[in-house]
């Protein structure tokens, strides 16, 4: 009897602790409901509809005084054109790199102060937070940044009225280009998925920062020309949403 009792006891504690371990996963993961109802209202992007080869490249969490140089120069090398979302600490940390970077001609984009769960943040804390990466960026290179991707690409309600706010777009990423390239998967894989998945007005999600980023680098060295031969074209993310 008193085994019984026991394993009960153990099986209620490991499903109490799952359950916990459930709530607090499902609070990290991104929400990706209601994207047609968002998708036509505008005020989120996930892709540009176009019959024009036209693709953005997107590099978050930067900059990194290690791969952000090195993507600059892959990107000069092929003439092609990129938006980065910085946090603002980060921008603060290296702004010779964020100068350098909005000088060849890319976009920079805010991805907040600091990378964090933004699920839990009232509209205040939100926009308090964008407002303070958004003087940054300004202060760093004398131009206004209009588009906003929110950490781990979560989006919601109040996400939206904090955009709304400070009068940005929120811009998420084609589904199939989350190339996961913070996974430690190899450069090759990543660019397989890239070039594979490819369609006019794509937005790929990369990352310059965040940890080893060599993967990115030599997945860029291998999409870039690959695509390139098909005849796409890298533009900034304001150069795409002019386009029909």
């Amino acid at each position: 009897m008193k085994k019984k009792r026991k394993y009960i006891l153990l099986m209620l504690f490991i499903l109490a602790f799952s359950i916990i371990n459930i709530k607090y996963f499902q609070e990290l993961i991104p929400t990706y409901k209601d994207r047609n109802r968002w998708e036509k209202t505008g005020k989120i992007i996930w892709e540009v509809p176009t019959s024009h080869k036209l693709i953005a490249l997107t590099f978050d969490d930067g900059p990194s005084p290690t791969f952000t140089p090195q993507i600059i120069d892959l990107l000069k090398r092929y003439k092609a054109k990129a938006t980065f979302f910085v946090t603002g600490k980060q921008a603060e940390k290296f702004p010779h790199i964020v100068k350098a970077t909005a000088s060849q001609g890319h976009s920079i984009g805010n991805h907040m102060y600091q990378h964090q769960l933004i699920s839990k943040l009232s509209l205040q804390a939100l926009i308090d937070d964008l407002s303070h990466a958004h003087k940054v960026i300004m202060d760093t290179t004398g131009t206004e940044p209009h588009f906003f991707r929110p950490p781990d690409g979560y989006y919601d309600e109040t996400i939206v009225k904090a955009a709304e706010a400070l009068k940005y777009q929120v811009v998420i990423w084609t589904w199939t280009q989350d190339t996961r390239d913070w996974s430690g998967i190899s450069g090759a894989e990543i660019a397989d998925k890239v070039i594979t998945n490819a369609k006019p007005g794509d937005i790929i999600l990369l990352h310059d920062q965040g940890g080893d980023r060599s993967n990115t680098v030599e997945a860029l060295e291998l999409l870039l020309p690959a695509l390139t031969e098909e005849g796409y074209n890298f533009v900034t993310l304001d150069e795409l949403v002019k386009v029909k």
